[in-house]
């Protein structure tokens, strides 16, 4: 079998990964975000090998509310990071467009200075059809700059809404930002979102915005305050932050330092992990029987000639569903 120009070894993945060679890294998670058959054995078995190399960072999750800076943050909160001598991996998920399928992929543009920094790394990936705020592979992703030695890791979500949680069940920590004013955002944001929320952060808390931030962080704190105490025993915080002045930012870094240490401290930190790898496990079989059902080319000529019939009420979709899921599943035993 000829080797395609653009893939390399396995050994050569493995290899560069871990020696942190960012243009071996870069062309691995591509590798792991192809729909290509070959190329998703190829990757498995990369991230096999890589696996004992994984787990050693802190996963951050960030999302927010339209408007609210989550790029701008990011730079400004990654750097203070980076300059306490970490190192930090973003995994930025851009839109993507249904109709054409396709994705701006602006976000290492609006992060110039961090993505000049050595001892960061940023990739934009496009959600494509992923539901959750991530892309179909962010887990991948997550776990192959882990094992080329980056011990913190962001991933900014899509969006803020109901979908966003799948999100929460990849990360250590998940932080909401939020705009002042938070009355109408109360009234304007998804219950679900905030309950899950490890932390809230009140963004763009400068200039003549200082005193709106404090009112909107009162506000969320009383909010907070009714929802019962989370199964960890972490009570969520508010805090107010600029990107710009760079206030309130040390103050978020440290609570998540706290979060992690107590997290540790009481066993939740490591049961959150395993129980995130069984989950990444269900996700997995479902996404895998999804994509050999649409692949098997019995399904694709039945759906060529039911699809028209579905569209025009001759045949029900749930009809015709049972009949290709059947037949797909023909030759395993019905017990």
């Amino acid at each position: 079998m000829v080797k395609r120009k653009n893939r390399l070894s396995v050994e050569e993945y493995v290899e560069g990964i871990l020696a942190g060679n960012r243009v071996v890294l870069s062309r691995a998670i591509t590798l792991v975000e192809s729909s290509l058959a070959s190329d998703q054995h190829l990757a498995e078995e990369v991230v096999n090998r890589i696996m004992p190399h994984t787990g050693n960072s802190l996963r951050i999750g960030i999302t927010g509310v339209p408007g609210v800076g989550k790029s701008t943050f990011i730079e400004s909160f990654g750097k203070l990071v980076v300059d306490q001598g970490n190192k930090l991996a973003v995994l930025a998920i851009d839109p993507s467009s249904q109709k054409t399928k396709g994705s701006i992929l602006g976000d290492k543009t609006r992060m110039e200075e961090l993505s000049h920094n050595s001892n960061a790394f940023i990739r934009p990936t496009p959600a494509g059809a992923a539901l959750g705020g991530v892309s179909a592979k962010t887990r991948e992703s997550m776990l192959l700059c882990e094992a080329a030695g980056f011990n913190v890791i962001f991933i900014e979500t899509v969006g803020v809404g109901q979908s966003e949680i799948m999100v929460k069940g990849m990360v250590d920590f998940f932080l909401l930002l939020m705009l002042s004013g938070a009355g109408d955002e109360l009234q304007g944001i998804k219950k679900g979102i905030i309950e899950i929320a490890d932390a809230i952060a009140i963004t763009k808390a400068d200039g003549d915005n200082i005193e709106a931030s404090k009112k909107a962080k009162r506000e969320y704190n009383n909010a907070l305050h009714l929802f019962p105490l989370n199964d960890n025993g972490w009570r969520p915080q508010v805090k107010i932050c600029s990107a710009v002045s760079k206030d309130g930012l040390a103050d978020i870094w440290a609570m998540v330092q706290e979060y992690k240490t107590a997290m540790q401290a009481n066993g939740f930190f490591e049961e959150n992990r395993s129980n995130q790898r069984v989950n990444w496990f269900d996700e997995h079989v479902r996404y895998l029987l999804e994509s050999r059902f649409f692949q098997q080319k019995e399904v694709k000529a039945g759906l060529i000639d039911m699809l028209p019939k579905i569209k025009n009420g001759e045949m029900s979709s749930i009809s015709v569903a049972r009949y290709l899921v059947d037949y797909f599943l023909k030759d395993i035993p019905n017990d």
